[in-house]
């Protein structure tokens, strides 16, 4: 285990803004850090990697002192020609997280840790979660049932216990979560961070179209659809965007391809046209400033904190 150290101490809630393709930009990053919570971003969200080292720059240069620290997140799977070069501008520019995706490589580990740097890795489950953490990993993300994008099928009841009982490191849930009340029960159940990422898809920084953030606003749980069908690795989409771009929700044909594609072509465009949510949709009923949206989270969270007490009193009393 990496003797990097912790994020302990500099959010304001255990919070990191999950990267999400094609959504989050340098805007929401540094607005989260600057709001007290982790930003993070997909280095493919930029066409090249100049493009991304750029991107950090810009990062850097709004961030202060006393903020948040960020992430970005690598694909570090065969498939990507981008590994080397993306991995090469993280270690220059000293990125404080790096979250990898599609595979747990101790040579991108040690490169992370070489400079300080801490490596989080999603897993869907517990076969992955013991490939990254013999591969060294500081911390692993669960991807539970009902996570936007591509997520896992698990409860995070059955996970997080099962994960913690191999694992001593920093485990941050995924799935579903979109206010502080639930930040706070996954604190509760066992985890160090959640991830939050269907919650700032209706942020003003994000990058996505207003009317992307509408049908966000707009949706409840059930119009969240999980299947392979669009991309080859099963993951949760807006029923309204399939409808939208001409396809049937309920009569989706099955891919087998399990790849990445390069920019321009079938599975960017499937991204571009079919657009991500998790099952959280439902307790998101505005568009908000990070600033302002971190605020209310922080609320709902010392709320629910406080309440917890009474809450398993009362629980603990007579039938």
């Amino acid at each position: 285990m990496s003797k990097a150290p912790s994020f302990a101490g500099r959010l304001r809630l255990p919070v990191i803004a999950a990267p999400m393709f094609l959504a989050s930009g340098p805007d929401l990053v540094v607005a989260c850090c600057q709001a007290g919570i982790l930003g993070c971003f997909p280095a493919l969200n930029q066409r090249t990697s100049e493009g991304f080292a750029q991107w950090l720059e810009d990062i850097e240069a709004r961030l202060k002192p006393d903020d948040a620290p960020y992430g970005v997140n690598l694909i570090v799977h065969r498939t990507n020609p981008r590994v080397a070069a993306d991995l090469e501008q993280v270690v220059g520019h000293r990125v404080p997280l790096v979250v990898t995706s599609l595979g747990a490589v101790r040579d991108v580990v040690e490169a992370v840790h070489s400079y300080g740097g801490r490596v989080f890795h999603d897993v869907v489950g517990a076969r992955h979660a013991e490939k990254a953490v013999a591969a060294g990993v500081d911390g692993l993300v669960l991807v539970c049932a009902g996570a936007g994008g591509h997520g896992g099928a698990l409860s995070p009841f059955a996970l997080i216990p099962e994960i913690r009982a191999m694992f001593g490191g920093t485990i941050v849930l995924a799935g579903a979560i979109s206010g502080g009340a639930q930040v706070a029960a996954a604190r509760l159940m066992g985890a160090d961070l959640v991830y939050m990422g269907t919650r700032f898809l209706a942020s003003r920084e994000s990058v996505v179209s207003d009317t992307y953030k509408a049908m966000v606003v707009e949706a409840k749980a059930a119009d969240i659809i999980y299947t392979p069908a669009i991309t080859g690795v099963a993951a949760s989409f807006l029923r309204q965007s399939i409808a939208a771009a001409g396809l049937d929700p309920d009569n989706l044909a099955q891919t087998r391809a399990i790849e990445m594609k390069k920019e321009g072509d079938s599975h960017a465009q499937a991204w571009k046209d079919i657009w991500s949510a998790g099952q959280g949709v439902g307790s998101i009923t505005e568009v908000l400033p990070v600033s302002e949206l971190v605020k209310r989270l922080e609320a709902e969270y010392r709320f629910a904190l406080e309440m917890a007490p009474r809450l398993l009193a009362v629980a603990a009393g007579p039938a």
